[in-house]
């Protein structure tokens, strides 16, 4: 496995990165030797954050866990983890079942309330992959997130997947103005 690690705020002894390094290591019976591992070390106030990710071919596996010392907090990530590559595993055995998308209604979005004002604070980009609706369900189960966006390989289209309160999903499908 190949790891790279950020920090931010924080600075890594060695001893932590031999110690990262050997508990990772555990996971490559599940991975391929040029699996990419990004670690991310920070730390605000007296809070240490680590973050592991693993990127899965089109997937991504992640962890996040903070707390007062680096050195228990990767005790506490790794197991997270490998629920998550044991859920991975169990979905791709399971792969035939089909997945029926809800309609979307206009219940299903609610407005915040103007209390404040909210403001980006961070923002992201990467590549969309092109893939099935169900592949992207897989996915948003992954990386524990609410809401996943990718390329509808069925219709080229953005779409964005998120859970719903009463843990269904709704599909958002993004259309062009040209489309229309």
């Amino acid at each position: 496995m190949r790891i790279e690690y950020l920090t931010k705020n924080y600075t890594a002894t060695e001893k932590l990165k031999d110690i990262i390094e050997k508990k990772v290591n555990r996971l490559d019976k599940f991975f391929e030797d040029d699996t990419a591992v990004k670690v991310m070390l920070k730390q605000s106030n007296d809070v240490c954050t680590l973050e592991l990710t693993i990127f899965v071919g089109s997937g991504v596996l992640r962890s996040e866990v903070s707390g007062d010392n680096m050195y228990n907090n990767i005790d506490l990530a790794l197991p997270k983890l490998e629920k998550q590559i044991i859920k991975h595993h169990k979905k791709l055995a399971d792969k035939s079942k089909k997945f029926r998308a809800p309609e979307l209604t206009d219940a299903a979005f609610t407005a915040p309330e103007p209390e404040r004002d909210f403001k980006v604070v961070r923002s992201k980009a990467y590549k969309l992959t092109p893939m099935t609706v169900d592949d992207a369900i897989e996915e948003l189960e992954l990386i524990g997130h609410s809401f996943y966006v990718f390329e509808n390989m069925d219709s080229g289209r953005v779409c964005v997947l998120y859970r719903r309160n009463d843990g269904d999903y709704g599909l958002i499908d993004a259309q062009t103005s040209a489309e229309r």
